[in-house]
């Protein structure tokens, strides 16, 4: 069963998500609401202007790519894990294009070469081969990803600097490295990039920098960037802003490089429901359980995987109100549960309910297991309404398998 819930919505963007009339959506659908989506980019922005950083949309947490106009107005690019995420930037997004993959292929670095601003490798091995296939007069700039050996995460699945992580090479594993092939290719690198963060506050950041420094800080002096990687929760509330432009400046000053910032979650933060039906309502075991037209499994993957559990517009932890029900998908995982909610008014089959924050890791994540239909994908906002820009259907599903 997942963990506690998340902490709840500042008031105004509980307001601003009550604002969508549940009744006049699809069901089930993701539904984002492009003005908290702005002021989420306009708080990035600001952070960008007050630290010099360069903010990056990390698409692995968040690709819909219909909110693009409105995100590219204020971050400088995008930061990819593959081809297909970086074609996908490079041909809806625009601006800078930054690739990591834990390994490549010889055809997509070929294929990205012509288009990434830059590409990050996982070992000196892959950066050694990236330096012998693509020619030096045109290729983008080079990154190592390197991993500090110091975290502060919690969630092992969650953990890029877990022991034997396989993200990012060690120290000692680069000067090993180094001494076996036939030239050293950190003459050729352009930026260090590390990432050991999960929705973590200022104070991890800058502990795993001072970490990154120690290990890897006599490299530093002959780049021209450094990549701070994701995981920061800048537009959480509470987020101490003042701490990361400091640590940014300080990296910027006494180095004389870049820093770029690459949050997905932070993006997308607060910004959406995943409207749905009850359909049956049953009770087993002691427990009153409600079936929806969802599923954990399917369509909020990180309910199980994290796990943590979704709050709901105008619900709370059992006991809060009268009615308590256990919220079931319609899969045919027998662990396909969501968790234990409380009601003020008895739950009915038919109504909409609104599970919160479903707009980072959820497009991005979501599948057709067992048939299940996907949700549709709408925007809302004050000024234009309700826009449904994609709905999705057996057809779907069957071409996926074919």
């Amino acid at each position: 069963m997942a963990q506690d819930p998340t902490p709840p919505l500042p008031p105004e963007r509980l307001a601003a998500l009550r604002s969508i009339q549940l009744t006049s959506t699809p069901s089930p659908a993701y539904i984002v609401h492009l003005d908290c989506l702005e002021k989420n980019c306009q708080l990035l922005q600001s952070v960008a202007e007050h630290s010099g950083a360069k903010i990056l949309l990390a698409l692995k947490g968040f690709a819909c790519h219909s909110t693009f106009p409105l995100i590219n107005r204020y971050l400088s690019g995008t930061t990819s894990s593959g081809l297909h995420e970086a074609l996908l930037a490079h041909e809806l997004f625009g601006k800078e294009v930054h690739v990591y993959s834990t390994a490549y292929k010889d055809t997509e670095l070929k294929h990205l070469s012509r288009f990434a601003h830059s590409l990050v490798f996982n070992s000196a091995q892959q950066l050694f081969r990236g330096i012998e296939l693509l020619p030096s007069n045109n290729r983008p700039e080079l990154g190592l990803r390197v991993n500090p050996e110091y975290s502060e995460v919690d969630t092992e699945l969650y953990d890029p600097c877990a022991p034997a992580s396989r993200l990012g090479t060690t120290r000692d594993a680069l000067d090993r490295a180094l001494k076996q092939l036939p030239q050293n290719p950190l003459k050729q690198l352009t930026g260090l990039h590390f990432h050991a963060l999960c929705e973590q506050d200022a104070d991890a950041l800058e502990h795993t920098a001072d970490a990154f420094e120690a290990k890897f800080g006599d490299l530093i002096p002959r780049l021209k960037w450094l990549n701070f990687g994701g995981g920061h929760h800048i537009t959480r509330p509470g987020y101490d802003i003042e701490r990361l432009c400091r640590t940014v400046q300080r990296f910027r000053d006494r180095y004389g490089v870049d820093v770029y910032l690459e949050p997905g979650e932070a993006v997308a933060l607060h910004t959406g429901i995943l409207a749905v039906t009850v359909l049956d309502l049953i009770e087993a075991g002691g427990h009153q359980i409600a079936i929806l037209d969802t599923s954990a499994t399917c369509h909020m993957p990180d309910v199980l995987e994290m796990p943590y559990r979704p709050n709901i517009l105008d619900a709370g932890s059992p006991g809060d109100h009268p009615h308590t029900y256990r919220l079931g998908g319609m899969s045919c995982l027998a662990g396909d549960v969501i968790g234990d909610y409380s009601f003020r008014e008895p739950l009915q089959i038919g109504q909409r309910i609104a599970f919160l924050d479903m707009s980072h890791y959820t497009m991005v994540k979501n599948t057709a297991f067992n048939g299940v239909p996907l949700p549709a994908i709408g925007l809302y906002s004050d000024q234009s309404g309700l826009q449904i820009v994609r709905k999705f259907g057996y057809e779907d599903y069957r071409n996926r398998l074919s």
